[in-house]
C-alpha cells in the first residue's frame, strides 16, 4: 500500500487508514503474525461473516458513517438490515457516470489505482502479500500473454463503494476461483514473515469491443471479505454491474495487453513516485491504444 495518494487535479495528501497501519504492524512483527494465524481460519471467517449479515450489527452503521465522513447523499436512500446491506449499499442513479466514449477505458470501481509495466520484474503487493504476475494467476503461461502491457491495481478502502462495473462492451469467458492459502515460509528466522495470507481471488476474460482481451480480477479481502460476482452472462456491457464485495477493504486487478491501453499521464507518474490515484467508478483512466487512420477502432468481436 502506498503512503500517499493524489486527486485528479494533482493534491496529494498522505494516506490514514488505521486498518492499514494495523495490519502493517501485524504482519511486521511475530507477536502480531502470531495473532493473525487463527484470524485467516476460514471458520473464523465465516463466523465473522455471519455477525456483518446480522441485525445486530446494522447498530454499527450510524458510528461507522460518522468516523468515515462518507456521504450518504451519493446513495439510495433506506434503512440497512445488518452491516454487510449497508457495505454493499446502492449508488444513486446519476451520482457515478460511466464514459460511453468507446476509446475510453475506464475504471471499474470506485478506488485508489496504481499502474505497473508487465515485464519479468514485474512484482506487486496485494493485500499485505507479494505477487509476481504468474504467482496471481497461478498460470505462467497465461501470464506471458501480458507481457509488455500493464497490470492496474485498484485498492477499495471500508469506506469507498464496493460494487464494481464491466468496462467495456464484449464477451466473459469462464470464470478461475483461486481459494486463499496460509504459508508458512521459514518460521525460524524472524526477518522472514513466518506466514503470509495468500487471498481468494477470482478472475475471467473480457474479450472487450476496444481494449483487446482485458483479464479482470476480484481480490478477497482478509478474513470476511467475499466476492459475490453475478452469474456468468457471456455477452457484457460497458457500465454494466459485475459484482460486489462484502465487508472488508478489497482489490480489483486489470491486465492490459501490450499496446492495447495507454494509462492517463498523471496516474502512470503516481504510480512511478509509489502515489496511488483516487479514482471513481466510470471515470476515464486511460485510452485504447488501436488506430488507423481515422482515429480510434475496436476490435470485431
Amino acid at each position: 500500500m502506498s503512503s500517499y495518494t493524489a486527486d485528479r487535479q494533482g493534491h496529494i495528501c498522505k494516506n490514514d487508514s488505521g486498518q492499514d497501519r494495523l495490519l502493517e504492524k501485524m504482519y511486521g512483527c511475530a507477536p502480531g503474525r502470531a495473532v493473525l494465524k487463527p484470524l485467516v481460519n476460514p471458520v473464523l471467517s465465516e463466523l465473522g461473516g455471519r455477525i456483518l449479515d446480522s441485525r445486530l450489527s446494522a447498530l454499527a452503521v450510524p458510528a461507522f458513517i460518522r468516523h468515515a465522513g462518507i456521504d450518504m447523499r451519493d446513495y439510495e436512500k433506506r434503512k440497512f438490515r445488518s452491516y454487510n446491506d449497508f457495505f454493499t449499499r446502492r449508488i444513486r442513479e446519476g451520482a457515478r457516470p460511466v464514459s460511453m466514449v468507446p476509446e475510453h477505458f475506464v475504471s471499474p470501481c470506485d478506488s485508489r489505482i496504481s499502474v505497473y509495466p508487465i515485464d519479468e520484474n514485474c512484482r506487486v503487493k496485494i493485500k499485505h502479500t507479494p505477487y509476481t504476475v504468474a504467482e496471481l494467476l497461478k498460470n505462467p503461461v497465461l501470464a506471458k500473454r501480458y507481457e509488455g502491457g500493464y497490470l492496474w491495481v485498484f485498492r477499495l478502502c471500508v469506506d469507498d463503494y464496493h460494487r464494481y462495473i464491466y468496462i467495456d462492451d464484449g464477451f466473459e469467458s469462464r470464470r478461475v476461483h483461486i481459494d486463499g492459502a496460509l504459508h508458512t515460509v521459514n518460521p525460524v528466522a524472524n526477518d522472514v514473515y513466518p506466514i503470509y495470507k495468500e487471498n481468494t481471488r477470482e478472475y475471467a476474460l473480457l474479450k472487450t469491443v476496444n481494449f483487446g482481451t482485458v483479464l479482470m480480477m476480484e481480490v478477497g479481502a482478509l478474513m470476511v471479505g467475499r466476492i459475490e460476482n453475478v452469474p456468468l452472462r457471456g455477452r457484457v456491457k460497458r457500465g454494466k454491474e459485475k459484482g460486489n464485495f462484502a465487508f472488508g477493504g478489497s482489490t480489483i486487478v486489470l491486465m492490459t495487453q501490450k499496446d492495447r491501453v495507454l494509462p492517463d499521464p498523471d496516474i502512470f507518474l503516481n504510480s512511478e513516485k509509489g502515489i496511488e490515484t483516487r479514482v471513481h467508478l466510470g471515470e476515464k483512466i486511460g485510452v485504447s491504444e488501436v488506430k488507423d487512420d481515422g482515429g480510434y477502432i475496436g476490435e470485431n468481436l
